[in-house]
Formats: structure tokens, C-alpha cells, sequence
């Protein structure tokens, strides 16, 4: 069986965002994925962590493997490591032989404690809010030849694109549901405002000010006192209607 195409891939790739519940699941998929198309390029077992920065905080958010989310987390809790030195700059990085590379070596204690012996980091190219990077594992050392890293870089490059397209969608659907809590919010406090306008005969904007006043007396939200008034005034759970 060949090598799939990047176009194949990349709609796998978006098959994958369909498919899934939301963006750590979709990661999971991923770093399977992504283990299983390099592993058929070194012809070895390879597995895959994948990390995932906001605001400057990296965390361990899914792996094809148990040991690779334990090995990719052990690589956050310490703050070194060939993975996040790919994501600082931007550049694949390979870590060849445990045994003989000396730059993270606590790192690398614990890699060869887990049964690692090469490591190859691979950062995705996402936004100014997000960074991602690929944390590849082998048991065998000097398995991320010129070849494999060429392969893990234009998986990269795909894989890139989808996990901007799964943050944008993730994005979107958490703007829709604080809108439409903010709606229910609203509507709540205008019908308690309605309700205050009745029982005191006036205004809109004095009833607002007495409901204001209540909530910061009472230091509660006012939403919530807003709800308390309207349980007072109806028997039956008041529910907002929204037009599709």
C-alpha cells in the first residue's frame, strides 16, 4: 500500500475534526495519526505526544499512547527538553541517542527509564495565542533519520492547518454558547425589570436602578436576583425562547 497523498491526509485530517467532540479528542486522533503515518516512514514503532501552548503555558494534551502522554508531561513538569525547544524555535529537533546526548539530562534519565532511546520534537505553525508541537518517541536510538524528520515536517505542515482550523471552530462554538447565555442572562433581568415596572408603577430605567441597588445591597448577581423575583411571580421554570 503507497504513501498517502498530502491531499488525502489533510482530509482525513478534516474528517477527524468532523468526527470529534471537541479539540483534545480531536488531538488524540492526531497524535495517533501522526505516530502511525511516521512509524510506516522508519518501518518502527513510533509513538506521539502532542503539546499545546496558550498564553505562554505549555500542557500535555493527548498521546497515542499512554507512555507517550506520561513522557511529553514529564517533559512540561521539568521545562526542558527537545519538545519544547522546537517550540521556542521553530525548528524540528532531534534528540538521536539518550545514552550519548547530553543536553536535557534530566530529562533524559527519565526517558531511559520509560524504555526511550530517540526523540524528535516537530513544532506546528498555528497563531500569535497558540503554539503546538509534535513529540515523537522511539525505543530505538538513531531512528529519526534526514528522511524520517522530512516526513514528520510535512506532516507537520498539514497537521498545522487542521489544529488552527479545530481551535477557529472551537472558538466560534464557545462565542456562540457565551452569547447565548448572555441572551438567557438578559432576558431573565428584563422580566424581572417588567416585573418590578408592574408592582411599582414605573419606568423601565427606575426599575433597573432598583433592581441595581438590590443586587449590590445584597451582593449577589443580578442575574440571580433577577431569577429569585420571577420564582416569586410564577409557578413554572422560566425558559427563554431563541428563534432558529
Amino acid at each position: 500500500m503507497g504513501t498517502p497523498s498530502n491531499d488525502e491526509q489533510f482530509v482525513k485530517l478534516h474528517d477527524m475534526i468532523i468526527g470529534s467532540a471537541n479539540v483534545s479528542a480531536f488531538l488524540g486522533d492526531l497524535s495517533v495519526f501522526a505516530a502511525s503515518t511516521l512509524g510506516e516512514t522508519a518501518r518502527s514503532n513510533i509513538e506521539c505526544g502532542v503539546t499545546l501552548r496558550q498564553r505562554k503555558r505549555s500542557a500535555t494534551v493527548a498521546g497515542s499512547s499512554p507512555r507517550a502522554t506520561l513522557l511529553d508531561k514529564l517533559e512540561q513538569e521539568l521545562g526542558q527538553g527537545p519538545c519544547l525547544t522546537a517550540l521556542e524555535t521553530m525548528k524540528p529537533v532531534i534528540l538521536a541517542d539518550v545514552a550519548t546526548d547530553s543536553r536535557w539530562p534530566e530529562y533524559q534519565k527519565l526517558l531511559q527509564d520509560n524504555g526511550c532511546a530517540s526523540v524528535l520534537g516537530v513544532p506546528l505553525a498555528l497563531d500569535n495565542s497558540h503554539a503546538a508541537a509534535l513529540n515523537f518517541f522511539a525505543s530505538q536510538p538513531g531512528l529519526f533519520t534526514d528522511a524520517v524528520v522530512r516526513r514528520a515536517e510535512g506532516f507537520a505542515e498539514l497537521a498545522g492547518r487542521a489544529v488552527r482550523l479545530a481551535l477557529r471552530i472551537a472558538d466560534a462554538q464557545n462565542l456562540a454558547e457565551d452569547l447565548t447565555a448572555a441572551l438567557e442572562h438578559r432576558t431573565v433581568i428584563n422580566l424581572a425589570c417588567g416585573v418590578v415596572m408592574a408592582q411599582n408603577r414605573c419606568s423601565q430605567e427606575e426599575a433597573m436602578a432598583v433592581l441595581t441597588k438590590a443586587s449590590s445591597h445584597r451582593n449577589r448577581k443580578l442575574r440571580d436576583l433577577a431569577g429569585d423575583i420571577l420564582n416569586q411571580v410564577s409557578s413554572g421554570t422560566v425558559t427563554t425562547h431563541f428563534e432558529p
